[in-house]
């Protein structure tokens, strides 16, 4: 079914006011057929609990993974595949994907009257637009992190020989490069495993088949492709497949700058894969620097690789598809990983109910931990993803900085990051980059050292000063070289972290102030500057990296704290790409992405002790045995939302004291508490009462009980103790007394607000303290709230009134009233041969809520109607979705300002009828829209008392009949209700 063109208004429309930007209006944007991501209600092998006649159940059993290789699953498998192929068939389109394993749904490309008939259909969870997703980008982690050594955990573990043997890595990145040394590993034979060696990998035809600590088996595939061929697998390298049918049905071949293969095009997969489990003592030189020796973190540990990121040439479309992403996650639980390593994240927060999230649930459901990154869009607030409570969301800390020294020529020194400062370099001219460009070249692109900006006649010899940003740093130092220059100073111009990147010349990193200062004195005349190995900034480690995403999560309403944990992520030595990495076979990278294979790594080495642990329960030792990072001028650092529970100690982490583990049956009981679909036999459970290693409460109400169940890994006494500012907690039992490993104690914690702010978030801890220095310390966030009250009331009648009742946070609650609005009627006429219309219309700045109305001339027909925010040409995402009503409305207690989309959708069966005639309405309250009415609210200013529901009234007068009006209620913090009247 094609998209008909837009409707025109028709003649007899009312009189739109001039320049009113929130009537819709036609407009020739509209949407083409995209492809989507229809997720069923069914359950995947991973959670199949035998509900399908004659199909026994899948899902695992306590302590057990789940087994995808069954006959019982493969027959549910094509189950699935069935129903799949027949509800796409039903709306007239085909299933292109298939998911069963850790997701029952497909892809399909459809219309936007096929997403609106599958949305309503029986069965289907969700229709979500195909989206793009991004790699999220002392001196050694691993010795830092306190893995090396005599008395380091690989030492404790057997050495680095058994670190993670039998555990299988699964990265879900951009490939790999498999000739680098981190991945040398003897090439897989057939001969069998034997007692010394029970993990020996071995190929039955095209499958490389392992056996695994847990006791099942691993099976990969060595896919080939563009210089991939199955020789490329080996002891380390037990499985290699690329997912790309999303990103090469959209990327033209000349824009593809990547190999259709496992193979890595960008180094970023290659980069997390070594730094999780590399070879251990590889050697590494470049550019004639020895840099030492590295090891991953689980150097025993296998990979299986997971290409589902691409690269483009022109790199406006680098990143993956998210259905490729999910066919990717598929396909690594079916094969049998132990740990998925996800180093990529969206550019917003994902929803709870997003695809790859809930391919995540049931992945861990299976028993697979999952380690995602947080994402690099710090240090704003409020800009992380992956926050998923079945996830472990990693943020990235510094290590001790790698420093070289800049000595101006006028005395004057400064320490930067460097890893290329090896001897001294100079007294040479230092240049302000744009003072030494090529004619052709900008200013602008001159001072970014951007490609052939530079002059050699003017550069050569001099050390040159490069602005940070645009362009990726190497390639800057690159430009000084061809350009003929001895060394650079990269300078920052905002506070942001600095890099030792292994540069094309010489390079010291500077930050401001220091980088404002050189950059001025290179501009006098003369100017002159010496690079000097060594000196020391003497900067506090470890830090939360500046561009590390924070908290809070969004998704989860304040419930939940993310990130959980901290780890390095900044300067991280590892094998890359050549080819796309200036030539280099490692080079230092910073961000989540490298944070994040240190988690994995370690929950590698967990399991290869712990093989029948769940995520969770490793989860949960990981984050309450971390310890404070520190603040910029070196005091301690408790903001959980930047830090998590802290960084990761695994000095500490094997011996945990206490655990919190938590199922699929809780993180449904979680999502239904949230408000989301789980399933008609899900019970909701208040989300603060999740059994998380961390404590949240998004909206305390004067005193709130949670609860959480803790399990004993080791005998003894343990007691509580609570640090929480203006709020009282309470533990019950306060003591516990475990005889064995294995037992469990539930306990009820009180949170009585007192003298705590309200709609601040109030910051502190739980420590259940045990013999034998055992700490078990979780972050606490709680935040007293203003008010709850309901985001939409009705009523009707040109005067009248609605009371509903609101309850207060606080002592004191105002309340203000914002007169009604009704915005004109547009009429419009839509046909089966014309099944969908477009109109936009924009929300100004100051707007608060906002409804819309599509309502049918014809009391027997239905239309639907979806308000979106444009993605692209071909997709929008969902503001809401209303019913399939004569009268179609969408409500939004909150309404950013910007453009929307406004779709008409007509499923056409209507009795006796080729054309329904309708009219389209947007209320948008506030941001300057006239009034339609006037409008009160009683009390004015309430006596109230925390806690305690009181009456709310809402009365109106003057308001016209003709049509539906929005008034809006609001309260403080920026809470509201809605107040439909008529409509």
């Amino acid at each position: 079914m094609t998209i008909a063109s837009l409707l025109a208004v028709l003649p007899g429309s009312p009189v739109q006011a001039a320049g009113d930007p929130t009537v819709p209006t036609p407009t020739s944007r509209h949407l083409g057929t995209g492809r989507y991501i229809v997720t069923l209600s069914d359950a995947p092998v991973a959670t199949y609990q035998g509900e399908v006649a004659g199909l026994p159940s899948t899902a695992a059993t306590p302590n057990a993974r789940t087994d995808v290789r069954s006959s019982d699953a493969g027959r549910y498998r094509d189950y699935l595949r069935d129903r799949h192929s027949r509800v796409a068939a039903s709306v007239g389109a085909t299933a292109r994907t298939h998911y069963s394993v850790v997701t029952n749904g497909f892809t399909a490309d459809l219309t936007g009257a096929q997403v609106a008939r599958l949305s309503h259909q029986p069965g289907v969870l969700r229709v979500t637009p195909d989206g793009w997703n991004k790699v999220a980008s002392d001196s050694t982690a691993t010795d830092f992190l306190g893995l090396s050594g005599r008395r380091g955990l690989w030492s404790a573990l057997g050495g680095t020989a058994k670190a993670g043997k039998g555990v299988v890595i699964g990265d879900i990145d951009t490939g790999i490069w498999p000739e680098s040394a981190s991945f040398a590993a003897p090439p897989i034979g057939t001969a069998p495993p034997t007692p010394k060696d029970p993990y020996r990998p071995q190929r039955k035809g095209d499958a490389i088949t392992m056996r695994k600590a847990d006791g099942g088996t691993f099976t990969g595939t060595c896919q080939t492709g563009d210089e991939f061929t199955a020789s490329a697998c080996n002891s380390k390298i037990v499985g290699a497949r690329y997912f790309g049918e999303g990103w090469l049905s959209l990327v033209p071949p000349e824009n593809r700058g990547d190999f259709v293969s496992p193979r890595d095009g960008n180094g970023h997969g290659t980069h997390t894969a070594s730094t999780a489990a590399g070879d251990a003592d590889v050697k590494v030189t470049e550019d004639g620097r020895d840099l030492g020796e590295i090891s991953g973190v689980a150097p025993a540990a296998s990979i299986s690789v997971y290409k589902a990121l691409w690269s483009s040439k022109d790199g406006k479309q680098d990143g993956g598809m998210t259905s490729d992403i999910v066919a990717a996650i598929d396909q690594a639980v079916a094969d049998g990983v132990d740990v998925i390593n996800y180093s990529v994240g969206s550019m917003i927060e994902s929803g709870l109910d997003d695809p790859i999230q809930q391919a995540f649930r049931n992945a861990a459901a299976a028993g697979i931990f999952v380690s995602a990154a947080a994402g690099n869009s710090g240090p704003e607030s409020a800009t992380l993803d992956n926050t998923a409570p079945w996830v472990t969301t990693v943020a990235a800390s510094t290590l001790a900085p790698i420093e070289a020294t800049l000595k101006l020529g006028d005395g004057r020194t400064f320490v930067g990051g460097s890893t290329t400062v090896t001897g001294q370099v100079g007294p040479k001219p230092l240049v302000l980059a744009q003072n030494v460009k090529l004619a052709s070249a900008s200013d602008g692109d001159a001072a970014l050292c951007m490609d052939a900006t530079l002059d050699p006649a003017k550069a050569t010899g001099t050390i040159v000063v490069c602005d940070r940003g645009v362009t990726a740093r190497p390639t800057k130092s690159a430009e000084v070289q061809r350009a003929g220059g001895v060394g650079m100073v990269l300078v920052n111009t905002s506070d942001l972290d600095v890099d030792g990147d292994l540069h094309q010349v010489p390079t010291v990193h500077l930050n401001v102030p220091g980088a404002t200062d050189v950059r001025t004195y290179s501009t006098t005349p003369g100017a002159t500057a010496v690079l000097q190995p060594g000196g020391s900034s003497n900067t506090p480690y470890p830090q939360i990296a500046a561009f590390s995403s924070r908290g809070p999560s969004n998704a989860n309403k304040g419930d939940l704290i993310k990130p959980d944990i901290a780890a390095p992520g900044v300067g991280i030595l590892a094998a890359v790409a050549p080819p796309s990495n200036l030539g280099h076979n490692f080079d230092f990278l910073s961000g989540t992405s490298m944070a994040t294979p240190q988690i994995t790594g370690l929950a590698a080495l967990y399991f290869g002790v712990h093989p029948t642990w769940s995520p969770m329960a490793v989860k949960s030792a990981l984050m309450t045995t971390a310890v404070d990072t520190k603040t910029a001028t070196g005091g301690v650092n408790t903001d959980p939302f930047t830090q998590g529970s802290g960084q990761v100690n695994p000095r500490r982490m094997m011996d945990p004291g206490l655990v919190y583990d938590s199922t699929n049956a809780d993180w449904l009981a979680y999502e239904a508490g949230q408000g989301l679909d789980a399933g008609p036999t899900v019970r909701a459970v208040d989300p603060s009462d999740l059994n998380y290693p961390s404590i949240a409460v998004g909206q305390l109400l004067g005193s709130q009980t949670i609860t959480r169940t803790v399990t004993a890994t080791r005998p003894g006494i343990y007691r509580a103790s609570a640090e929480l500012p203006g709020i009282k907690v309470q533990v019950q039992p306060s003591t516990l007394l475990f005889t064995k490993a294995g037992q469990k104690a539930r306990v009820k914690i009180t949170l009585t607000q007192r003298a705590a702010p309200s709609a601040v978030p109030v910051v502190g801890s739980l420590t259940w303290t045990g013999s034998g220095h055992v700490s078990v310390r979780s972050p606490i966030v709680i935040t007293p709230f203003s008010v709850l009250a309901p985001d939409r009331v009705a009523g009707s009648g040109a005067q009248g009134n609605v009371s509903f009742p609101v309850t207060p946070g606080s002592g004191k609650l105002t309340l203000t009233g914002h007169r009604p609005v009704a915005g004109p009627l547009v009429k419009g006429e839509i046909s089966a041969s014309n099944p969908e219309q477009y109109f936009s219309f924009t929300v100004p700045q100051g707007s608060k809520a906002g409804e819309f109305f599509v309502t049918t001339d014809n009391p027997d027909a239905a239309l639907y109607l979806l308000i979106g925010r444009p993605i692209n040409d071909q997709q929008f995402a969902l503001v809401g979705l209303s019913e399939y009503a004569h009268r179609a409305r969408v409500s939004a207690a909150q309404l950013p300002p910007g453009d929307y989309l406004a779709a008409v959708v007509d499923l056409g069966d209507a009795p006796g009828t080729s054309s329904t005639p309708y009219t389209i309405q947007s209320n948008v309250v506030g941001g300057g829209t006239a009034p339609a009415g006037t409008f009160s609210v009683t009390p004015k200013a309430p006596t109230t008392k925390q806690g305690v529901p009181i009456t709310v009234t809402g009365s109106w007068s003057d308001v016209s009949t003709d049509r539906p009006a929005t008034a809006y209620i609001e309260y403080p913090k920026g809470a509201g209700t809605l107040v439909s009247i008529g409509g």
